[in-house]
């Protein structure tokens, strides 16, 4: 879910809090920007395809991370946790359900579109779907270290996250035919 790919962006901070705290709200909102911007492609192209790069999200998390830790800047830093929050999310994606608008039924095998292999890779369900109660409990483990050694606001942004979570596990199951409504 939206908000455990946020958090996740989050903790790809956490070097970044202990080797330059400086630098760490930048750094942390960055990551968080990056976990949710391949979900634009629910909205443009195909979810889960158009901007959700498994493999290929590294061939500019890699060198961008090299780049920071050369010359650490805000703007370096802030490229780097972004980029590499962007190339998580698509791997952590292959480990729930697949693209359906009720992954508890496991219909798809589509997980996330690995463009280097031009392959679909299926689910894994390690989380069974987003918005599962282990997604929320991930949400909120995630926030813990957020909390207790970052900075304001991340603190903050990080407890808006679990609530919100908690809240969306609570109703997920009964957003299907809303959905539907509105889309077709």
């Amino acid at each position: 879910m939206a908000f455990t790919h946020a958090l996740v962006g989050a903790a790809v901070a956490a070097p970044v809090v202990v080797l330059a705290p400086e630098l760490a709200v930048p750094a942390a909102l960055a990551g968080m920007v990056g976990g949710l911007l391949p979900d634009i492609d629910l909205f443009v192209g195909r979810h889960r395809r158009t901007l959700h790069f498994p493999v290929l999200g590294w061939a500019l998390a890699l060198p961008a991370g090299a780049v920071a830790a050369a010359f650490p800047t805000v703007a370096t830093v802030s490229l780097a946790t972004l980029s590499a929050s962007f190339a998580l999310h698509a791997g952590t994606d292959a480990l729930g359900a697949g693209d359906e608008v009720r992954p508890w039924e496991r219909t798809s095998a589509e997980a996330v579109y690995d463009h280097f292999r031009g392959r679909w890779i299926g689910p894994r369900y390690v989380i069974r779907y987003d918005g599962a109660p282990e997604d929320a409990v991930a949400t909120a483990v995630l926030a813990v270290p957020v909390v207790a050694f970052y900075p304001a606001p991340l603190p903050a942004v990080a407890v808006t996250c679990v609530a919100l979570g908690v809240v969306y596990a609570l109703v997920r199951r009964r957003l299907p035919p809303v959905v539907e409504e509105f889309v077709g």
